[in-house]
Order: structure tokens, then sequence, then C-alpha cells
């Protein structure tokens, strides 16, 4: 058996031997396992294709931009001017318009810088300035600048959008400043339309606190005629309250009622004194006849008295409770009360009223909010705009990022053909 697997193992085969490679391989000709050297890189056709557009997409569109920056684009001259809205403090409100810090951490600060923060991009200042300073024709006179110039055949939405480019608004809603910049072609035309664009401004203002001054004085008004009208019924009230019942003031007509039941209880006391007096004089001590009658005719007499006395006693004192009665002191006094109240609560408010009214006609006459501007507009000495090399940075940049594009999908869409 060791024989038979002896011979088996001399017939299997032996694994070749790795071949050896030649010291020289002959040129032009491939090795097993190896890639041929590159070929030398030369220029083709899309290479002077993307070249060619670097020159016209980029360079030309710049050298372009470039040419009618520094050769078309006409000077632009820039006027400026800041201000903010100043606010006397007044009695409603005071605290926060007296702290605006306050105020803007409450959101309730310089409403009147928000108005004219719209109103400085409106259509309506717009046209006023247009009025005044015909825009179309400040804007339009560099003709030879198609590009920054405003077209004079424009209507007003595209003198409206024109006049954005134009005049640029910085708002700082903390301290409620504005600062307006106005470019016009001309150093002279700017100075204008800035000082335009600030007596507008100005006019708004008045405008509104004129507004504000008249509706808080016929406010005033109105509550003075309200008040001068309660007083008159109240009054009114009262003096029918007196002629139908005859009387001016019940506590007084009151208080001399009680006088006269003073007067009758002391003079009933007396006449009881009497009467015991004459009954201890004649020793009689109230005895009476036969018939019934008291024997003394001044022991008599005395007691008729006091009967007449108690009866108007009684008499007087019925007048306090009897309902029926033109004397019913209870309700008397309960309605002259009430009516007095009227009188005396239509009094004070007609005074407050009074003096409301009286404030108000004081504050409109005096301006209570104004335009407080603290930088002047100043004619401008050099011109400021166009800024050239923004524009032209920014078109290379355009362009270049244009062409970049181009160029990535055009090798894009090559590679995938």
């Amino acid at each position: 058996m060791s024989h038979s697997l002896m011979r088996r193992a001399s017939t299997v085969p032996k694994p070749d031997a790795r071949p050896e490679f030649p010291a020289l391989v002959p040129p032009g000709s491939l090795v097993e396992g190896q890639l041929a050297p590159a070929r030398p890189a030369r220029a083709r056709r899309r290479h002077l294709l993307v070249l060619l557009s670097f020159l016209c997409l980029v360079l030309g569109q710049t050298g372009i931009a470039g040419w009618y920056l520094y050769q078309r684009a006409a000077d632009q001259y820039a006027a400026s001017f800041a201000f903010t809205i100043h606010s006397e403090t007044e009695s409603t409100g005071g605290l926060l318009q007296a702290m605006p810090g306050l105020s803007v951490l409450t959101g309730s600060a310089s409403p009147d810088s928000d108005i004219l923060f719209q109103y400085l991009r409106s259509p309506d200042l717009v046209a006023q300035v247009d009025a005044a300073l015909d825009l179309r024709s400040v804007w339009s006179g560099p003709v030879r600048d198609p590009v920054f110039a405003f077209d004079a055949e424009g209507s007003i939405e595209d003198l409206t959008r024109y006049w954005a480019r134009m005049v640029h608004v910085d708002y700082d809603a903390g301290p409620g400043i504005l600062t307006v910049e106005a470019r016009a072609f001309d150093a002279g035309d700017a100075l204008a339309l800035a000082q335009q664009i600030e007596a507008a401004c100005a006019a708004l203002i008045n405008r509104l606190s004129a507004i504000a001054r008249e509706d808080r004085l016929s406010h005033a008004r109105r509550e003075l005629s309200r008040a001068e009208e309660r007083l008159g019924t109240a009054r009114q009230a009262l003096t029918g309250y007196r002629a139908t019942h005859r009387i001016v003031d019940p506590l007084a007509d009151l208080e001399g009622e009680m006088g006269v039941i003073q007067r009758l209880q002391q003079s009933l006391a007396e006449e009881l004194v009497t009467l015991d007096m004459l009954q201890a004089t004649t020793g009689q001590g109230g005895k009476t006849t036969r018939k019934g009658e008291i024997t003394d005719a001044r022991i008599t007499q005395s007691q008729r008295r006091i009967e007449v006395i108690r009866e108007r006693i009684a008499s007087e004192r019925r007048k306090f409770g009897d309902a029926a009665g033109d004397r019913n002191y209870a309700r008397l006094m309960g309605e002259f009360e009430r009516l007095k109240v009227d009188v005396d609560v239509a009094q004070e408010a007609y005074v407050l009223s009074l003096a409301s009214y009286e404030t108000a006609r004081a504050e409109s006459d005096r301006q209570m909010r104004y335009l407080a501007t603290f930088s002047q507009p100043t004619r401008p000495e050099r011109a400021l705009y166009p800024d050239r090399i923004m524009w032209l940075l920014a078109v290379a940049a355009g362009a270049l990022l244009l062409w970049s594009v181009m160029v990535l999908g055009a090798y894009s869409l090559r590679d995938r053909a």
C-alpha cells in the first residue's frame, strides 16, 4: 500500500515555476500585469472651447462692466440727514414716554417713527416730492447712462421702484432714529431732494399732531357739554321739587318743625306743673262733682290747655310719618337728599370736565411732538456712487460662477454620453 501511495505522489504534476522577465523590454511591448505609459498631454477642441468661454463670459463681461462703470456711468451725489420724533411728556402715559428704553421693552415705543419709516417708502411721498422737484427730470439727466438713470417716460410705479434705489432709509428701532440718504446726479439736486424729504416728514408729523390735538380737544368739549347738560337736568329736577312742595330746604323746615314740637313740649310740661300746683292749692286733687265736672274752673282750663297741647304735639309728629300728608318729612327728606346728591355729583363732574377742557385747549396751543433733526442735510462735495469697485467685483464673481456652472454641466453631460 505504501508503494501505491508513492507512485501516486510521483505522478502529481508540479506547479510551473514563475516565468522570469527579461531584463530589457522592447519599446511598445506590453508586459503582463502592467499598463502602457501615458501619452503626453495636448490641447483638444474642448479645451479651446472652455478657454474661449472663460474669456467671453468672465473676462469679457468684467471688461465690459469696467468700461461702462468708468466711462459711461454717471457720478451720484448723496445728501443725508438724521432725525427722531421728540414727544413731550403728556398726562397720559407720561412714564413710558419719559423712559424710551422702558417703552421699547414693552413694545410701545416710537409709533411715529414706525409711521415715518413706512411713509418714506410710500408712493404718496414720491408723488409729493415729484410734484415739487420733478423727479423724472432730476433722475433722468444723464442720457448716456441708461443703467443707473431713470427713464423719463416711466410711470409713478416705476418712479416708486426707482425711489427705493436712490433714497435709502436706515431705522434704528431702539432710540427711534431714522437716517435718510438721498442720491442724485447733481450735488444741488441731492441737497434739494434731502431738504424736500425732511420738509415732507415734518409736515406729516405736524399733521398727525394736529389731528391728535383736535381729537383730544373735541373729546374734552363733548365731555364738557355732557357735564353741563347733566348739571342742568339735576338743577331743574331740584327746582321742580321745591316748586311742587313749596319748600326751599326741607332740612331747615324740619328744624323749624322740631323747634315747634320742643316749644309745645315745654309748654306742656309747664302746664302740667301748673295743674299740679292748682290741685295741691285747692285741695281737690282732681275730685269731681256728681255730674263729673271739676269744681275749680282754673283746674278745668288747665286740663283743657294740656289736652290742646298734646293734640298739637301729636299733629306735629304725624307730619314726619304721614304718607298721605303734604308734609311727610321722611319722604321729603329722602327725595331732597337724592336730588341734592345728583346736583353735587353733576357739579363735581362739570368742574372736572371744565378743567380737562381748559387743559386740552392749552395743550392744543402748543406742539406736543415734532421732528427733531439733529443732523441737517448738507451739500455734497464728492460723488460716492456708484461704487465702481463693488459693482466690478460683483459682476466678475457672478460671471465666474455662471461660467463654472456651465463648464461643470457640459463635462457632466459628456461623461454620461
